[in-house]
C-alpha cells in the first residue's frame, strides 16, 4: 500500500518539471491524480505513463490564472475519484525585470500565475477538502527569502505565498493542513529561463549548483518527495510552515 492509497489529489503545473514529477510520484504512492496544465499533449502523455504502471489519472487542460479553473478542477476530481484529499499547486512563471524595467503585463502575469492561481485553487478546493480532511501543498521558491537580480515580480509573488499559507493554516485547521515547499536551484527548463538574467546563463546555472552545500542542482524528484511527505500522514503535525528544499543554498555554503 502506498502512502497516499485511496486518496485523490489535484496537481497543477503537471505537464513539466516539478509538477510532473509530483504527479508521477503521487500516483506511484497510490493516489488518484487529477493533473492539469496548459499543454494538452504533454498532459495526455503523463496520464498514459501513469496508467501504464497501473495508476489512476485524468488530465484537464486549463489556464490556472482563470478564476473558474479552480472550480473546474475540483469538480473534475470529485467526479472522477469521489472527492479531493490533496492539492499541489506547481504552476509558475518567472516574470523577469527590475521594478523599473519589468513590463506591466509581465508583472500582472507573474502575479496571476504565481499568486492568484494558488488562491483560486485553494478557494475552490478547501470547502471540498473539509468534508474529509486533507493536505494542501504549495510550491514556492527560495526567492521568497533571497533576492535575485532582475526578478522583482517573481520574488514578490513568491514572498506573498509565505503569508498566504500561514493564514490559510489558521482558518482551516485542524481539518486541513497546508504547507509551502520552497525549492532552490532545480534542474528544470525553469532555471535555464531564469538564467537569462545573467551575462552567461550556462555559467550561472552551473554556479548555482556548485554554491549549494550539496554541490549540485536539485532534481524535480527531490521536490516531489517533499510534497509527498507533506501530503501524507507522515507530516500529520505539520501545518502553516515552509520547507526549504535547496541543497543547502540558503545556508550560504
Amino acid at each position: 500500500m502506498g502512502r497516499l492509497a485511496g486518496r485523490a489529489a489535484i496537481v497543477t503545473g503537471a505537464t513539466s518539471g516539478m509538477g510532473r514529477a509530483t504527479a508521477l510520484l503521487f500516483a506511484r504512492e497510490g493516489a488518484s491524480v487529477l493533473a492539469s496544465g496548459r499543454d494538452a499533449g504533454r498532459g495526455r502523455a503523463l496520464v498514459e505513463e501513469i496508467r501504464a504502471t497501473g495508476g489512476r489519472a485524468e488530465f484537464v487542460a486549463a489556464d490556472a490564472t482563470v478564476p473558474e479553473t479552480g472550480d473546474r478542477l475540483v469538480e473534475a476530481c470529485a467526479a472522477a475519484f469521489g472527492g479531493v484529499d490533496s492539492v499541489v499547486s506547481c504552476a509558475g512563471v518567472l516574470g523577469l525585470g527590475s521594478v523599473t524595467g519589468v513590463p506591466l503585463e509581465t508583472w500582472r502575469e507573474t502575479m496571476a500565475v504565481n499568486l492568484d492561481a494558488v488562491f483560486y485553487l485553494l478557494r475552490a478546493a478547501l470547502p471540498r477538502m473539509e468534508e474529509r480532511g486533507g493536505s494542501a501543498v504549495v510550491i514556492g521558491s527560495i526567492a521568497a527569502f533571497k533576492a535575485f537580480p532582475n526578478h522583482a515580480a517573481y520574488c514578490a509573488s513568491k514572498t506573498a505565498l509565505v503569508g498566504l499559507v500561514r493564514q490559510v493554516a489558521i482558518d482551516y485547521g485542524p481539518k486541513i493542513r497546508i504547507n509551502l515547499v520552497c525549492p532552490g536551484p532545480v534542474d528544470t527548463p525553469f532555471i535555464w529561463a531564469s538564467a537569462v538574467a545573467f551575462p552567461n546563463p550556462a555559467d550561472a546555472v552551473a554556479e548555482a549548483g556548485r554554491r549549494t552545500v550539496l554541490r549540485r542542482l536539485g532534481s524535480p524528484e527531490d521536490v516531489a518527495r517533499a510534497a509527498l511527505f507533506l501530503a501524507s500522514d507522515e507530516s500529520a503535525w505539520v501545518t502553516g510552515t515552509t520547507i526549504t528544499v535547496d541543497g543547502g543554498a540558503m545556508t550560504g555554503g
